[in-house]
């Protein structure tokens, strides 16, 4: 099974073709102001580097979030329009599972907490469960923690996976095997309804609510 797996969740996105568990090509790359664009041609060199092509996937998977709202969206966009084109379904998953799985560091048994700059000095966090395979078993809900207590709150549950934390990592869609049969149960997204789970409103629909006085009228 050819998948095509991306995640854009932080300012720095992952890319891979895997088959199966076995990675055939990854990269990341940049995702901030006029990098953005950025994310397209690393796909087309990872699906060039594996020697595949949309026609040969079999599924799509994008992670889904929480995070950067504009590097989530410009992801979903992407994903959603090779879907579409090619035929190919698509999944979406958590970027705090794969922050979980993103690093050798998690590969054993144990409790995790996945964290995700939120910025406005929060992270999103989740409390993740780690079979003796290195398999991701079990995710709890996202939830918004203040970052100058994320030490302190996950010291009785486990040791905190994020940039720059107790293991330092990123999300990362090379360790998309890992997710095992978390992956396998989920259903494909319907393309027209899909959107990222972003974790809050973007900063701009912030801005405009608290100027006007009124929630931002839906499009």
């Amino acid at each position: 099974m050819i998948t095509l797996a991306m995640d854009a969740s932080t300012y720095r996105a992952s890319v891979a073709v895997l088959d199966q568990a076995r990675v055939l090509a990854t990269a990341s790359v940049t995702m901030r102001g006029a990098d953005d664009e950025r994310l397209m041609p690393a796909i087309a060199d990872v699906m060039q580097e594996a020697g595949t092509d949309v026609s040969s996937l079999a599924r799509i998977v994008c992670g889904e979030g929480p995070g950067s709202f504009t590097s989530l969206r410009i992801a979903a966009s992407i994903a959603k329009g090779l879907a579409f084109g090619g035929g190919v379904p698509l999944f979406a998953v958590s970027s705090l599972a794969l922050l979980a799985v993103s690093t050798d560091a998690t590969a054993h048994e144990g409790r995790f907490v996945a964290a995700i700059d939120a910025l406005r000095g929060e992270h999103y966090v989740a409390t993740c469960d780690v079979n003796t395979a290195g398999h991701l078993t079990a995710i709890g809900a996202v939830e918004r923690w203040p970052s100058d207590s994320l030490a302190m709150r996950a010291e009785p549950i486990g040791l905190l996976v994020g940039a720059g934390l107790t293991i330092d990592a990123a999300p990362g869609v090379a360790g998309l095997g890992r997710l095992g049969a978390m992956l396998g149960a989920r259903p494909a997204v319907d393309l027209a309804a899909w959107e990222p789970a972003y974790g809050r409103l973007a900063e701009a629909q912030v801005k405009w609510e608290a100027a006007h006085g009124r929630p931002l009228p839906a499009s």
